[in-house]
């Protein structure tokens, strides 16, 4: 049986993680890490995938414009907790590790991640995640054009319809950089 390479990229920093949960040592940090270990070791493996995926698209959205502000990331450790159901400090580490592969691999990466989520959720769990992604890039208070290109782009790898994206678009139409930049 073949690995689908799809798979194997998007599980590399859930295992990355796993395996410095294994590690030794005695710092908080270390005790922190085996803590989420355990958590997402817990979870269903799908749910566990969907969660990474989730969290990885946000990063994706939120790094387009090379800075992932603090409200950002706030938005994305909000948003990772309300999905998830995982503990504040378990889901703001799952928000650290994804901002990390984005901004480690995303060339490489964003594609396959996305083609992932894209087989495993429903249609109504993308358009979910298509406002998630506007509302990140909106928690700055400005959406720029960089980061909307690249909310396009993922909504094309999600197969989401023009008129599914504009629909989602027009309820963050006030913070849209390119329509403040018209006048």
């Amino acid at each position: 049986m073949s690995v689908n390479p799809i798979n194997m990229a998007f599980f590399r920093w859930l295992e990355a993680l796993r395996e410095l949960g294994r590690g030794g040592g005695n710092s908080n940090d270390a005790d922190t890490i085996r803590k989420i270990v355990r958590a997402l070791d817990e979870l269903d493996p799908q749910r566990a995938k969907y969660i990474a995926a989730f969290a990885y698209i946000l990063s994706r959205v939120a790094r387009a414009d090379m800075n992932i502000s603090k409200a950002e990331t706030s938005k994305m450790e909000q948003l990772v907790i309300a999905l998830s159901g995982l503990p504040e400090e378990e889901a703001i580490l799952v928000v650290q590790i994804a901002k990390s592969q984005a901004t480690l691999f995303g060339g490489t990466e964003n594609f396959l991640v996305t083609e992932t989520f894209n087989e495993m959720a429903t249609r109504e769990q993308k358009l979910a995640l298509l406002n998630c992604l506007f509302a990140v890039s909106a928690a700055d208070n400005a959406i720029s054009s960089v980061e909307e290109r690249e909310i396009r782009l993922i909504a094309n790898e999600l197969e989401l319809t023009h008129s599914e994206f504009i629909s989602v678009r027009l309820a963050y139409r006030q913070f849209l950089s390119v329509l403040r930049d018209t006048g």
